[in-house]
């Protein structure tokens, strides 16, 4: 998927970047008090853009994000999962799936508990590394795993099926976005992590994805331009009052595509911009035609009933290997409201009128998708 990438996504937050950070972000942020009866610390700071495309760190939103919910007498420090972790290098999509072992359960349990230490010890390393992990779960182990209160909208992707292309369903029960500047880091951390699950979890699939020029697709585009910034990430991505057994948390929305190069190759310069709705050197945006085929850009632009726009978290990256001919995009969306994305790939691929689809598809084939629920990092840490 394209047009709008990788700012700065999903790395939903346990401030687990490093000691510095930790650090910076504890001195500097009020708490926000959450319907939930518990009180999140948010960790959404603008940052500097980092090349074209990076996430704004801005002064803390913390306040923006408390006005959006009701006070609570009972304050207990936890604090969101991090969202708004810089771009980085290199990036690992870590999905899997629970065994029937005996004791499976309880031994996903302990490893994510343990994960906020994980992560430190292994961060220490390098703390200029920039160093997060994310953490989601899915719809058929939530029960079994936190026996909690499932968030409303946490269900399995559901697939969908146009006149010409399929976004297909695949099993998984977590997700693991981790990611740093040094690749020897994102693998160590896997590593030992893999180590602690050990039998009681199945890989689905590994995906190692990596930073391309200008924050650029291997189709040539800017990737994120339509990325929410400053105030606005925890407004897009952020669940708050409208369900208060999922406060502080994000749905997430994860797609394996594969693209024909050759393909795609082969046509002009301005056949690729008016299928993604951009200018290829400048990411310039370009108008549709008033009827007819839509855009890329197009189609992923969502409003609701009201006409209010609803804006998505990416944090995509490519992956591939020129010498077995794989070049690929790892789409991950965090999203307050998972039907955004559920329209979104709707309208791609069914087609908004119907039977026009996203013509990107033609060129990227779908080969996973998987929803999960990135709760509340001090709700990993008590599991």
């Amino acid at each position: 998927m394209k047009s709008e990438r990788l700012l700065t996504p999903s790395t939903f937050g346990r401030r687990i970047l490093s000691a510095k950070s930790s650090r910076e972000y504890s001195s500097r942020l009020p708490y926000c008090k959450i319907p939930t009866a518990l009180t999140y610390r948010c960790p959404f700071n603008q940052q500097k853009p980092i090349g074209c495309h990076r996430r704004y760190n801005t002064a803390p939103y913390s306040h923006h994000f408390t006005s959006q919910v009701r006070m609570s007498s009972q304050r207990v420090p936890i604090e969101p999962q991090r969202v708004d972790a810089p771009l980085t290098q290199s990036a690992t999509f870590l999905v899997v799936s629970a065994t029937d072992k005996p004791g499976a359960i309880e031994t996903i349990r302990s490893a994510l508990s343990g994960l906020n230490s994980l992560a430190k010890n292994v961060s220490i390393r390098d703390l200029n590394a920039q160093f997060a992990c994310t953490v989601g779960i899915g719809s058929d182990i939530w029960d079994r795993l936190t026996n909690l209160p499932r968030p409303s909208e946490l269900r399995p992707f559901s697939e969908i099926r146009g006149k010409t292309h399929t976004a297909v369903s695949t099993p998984g029960d977590l997700l693991f976005h981790i990611r740093s500047e040094r690749r020897d880091i994102c693998f160590e951390f896997e590593r030992q992590l893999m180590d602690q699950l050990g039998d009681s979890i199945s890989v689905v699939d590994e995906t190692v994805g990596f930073r391309y020029f200008d924050v650029r697709d291997l189709l040539g585009f800017v990737d994120g331009t339509a990325n929410p910034v400053g105030p606005a990430v925890p407004e897009s991505v952020l669940i708050a009052e409208e369900d208060t057994s999922a406060s502080g948390g994000s749905y997430i929305v994860v797609q394996k595509y594969t693209h024909d190069l050759p393909g795609w190759k082969n046509l002009s310069t301005e056949e690729q911009e008016k299928i993604i709705g951009r200018t290829k050197i400048d990411n310039v945006e370009l108008d549709d035609a008033e009827s007819g085929q839509r855009s890329h850009k197009t189609l992923n632009t969502i409003e609701d009933e009201d006409g209010n726009e609803h804006d998505i978290l990416r944090d995509n990256m490519p992956f591939g290997s020129p010498g077995s001919g794989e070049f690929g995009t790892y789409f991950i969306g965090y999203t307050r409201h998972l039907w955004v994305i559920e329209k979104m790939l709707e309208r791609m691929f069914v087609g908004d009128p119907p039977g026009l689809h996203d013509r990107i598809l033609d060129f990227s084939k779908p080969l996973t998708g998987t929803t999960f629920y990135a709760p509340p990092a001090s709700l990993l840490d008590h599991l």
